[in-house]
């Protein structure tokens, strides 16, 4: 049987996509009301900014998803001080997108009903700490978490070998007792499988034309978590090697 599920946070718990565009237009606000600069200068300097970080950062550490640097890129870019606007954007952003969060449809449920089997619930999360702790916190399933790693902890993002390698240390279990929950093909389901994790791919109501093809696929999919509130869900997964 599953022993462990682990759930990734962002698009996977809530929309963040939806988060992301808010949390965007009252940031690109400020600036425009601050800076006397328009939204074609704002994405111009946004950008460089993104490109600047993966140059100097790479792409493979959580200091990548560090608004309070990229913002110190943008206020560089535009020859504004980093006092006190930096942090001012970080927290108009972080607090913008978390204020707009909504949990995905049925979650809560299906981690009652995990806690009520008896399964243990982590989280497998690429970003910072920090975020992903105030993420949680709002969404109202931390209560229900045993433990967690983000990619800040681990100095490695999804889908590292690593990453999910830690996963299993902290589950206590083999890794086929454990089933990873994402919405990203590559980065949660194709790394879990690559460590003999079960995995379930979560793709939103609406989302269904992102959906790859079916043939030889070793995971399972779903729209809505109300689709995992029985009590042999879990059952499909099954303990032997394929």
């Amino acid at each position: 049987m599953i022993k462990t599920v682990i759930f990734d946070i962002d698009g996977t718990m809530y929309d963040y996509e939806t988060g992301n565009r808010i949390a965007m237009a009252a940031l690109q606000n400020y600036c425009e009301e601050q800076f006397a600069i328009d939204g074609e200068t704002f994405r111009r300097v946004f950008g460089e900014a993104n490109r600047l970080m993966a140059e100097r950062i790479g792409s493979v550490s959580a200091a990548i998803h560090n608004r309070l640097i990229r913002f110190q890129y943008i206020l560089e870019q535009l020859r504004q001080p980093p006092f006190p606007h930096a942090r001012t954007m970080y927290h108009i952003y972080w607090d913008t997108l978390i204020g707009a969060m909504r949990r995905s449809e049925g979650l809560v449920e299906w981690l009652q009903e995990l806690h009520r089997q008896g399964i243990r619930i982590g989280v497998g999360s690429n970003m910072t700490s920090y975020i992903q702790y105030r993420k949680l916190e709002h969404l109202g399933v931390a209560p229900f978490v045993d433990w967690m790693v983000t990619s800040e902890e681990v100095g490695c993002e999804k889908p590292e070998p690593r990453f999910f390698r830690l996963c299993l240390e902290k589950s206590g279990v083999e890794p086929q007792e454990c089933l990873f929950v994402g919405d990203s093909l590559k980065n949660d389901v194709e790394g879990a499988l690559g460590v003999g994790m079960r995995a379930l791919l979560y793709v939103p109501e609406g989302a269904e034309n992102t959906l790859p093809g079916t043939r030889g696929r070793r995971y399972e999919v779903i729209h809505s978590y109300r689709e995992c509130l029985t009590e042999d869900f879990l059952s499909r997964f099954l303990l032997a090697e394929e």
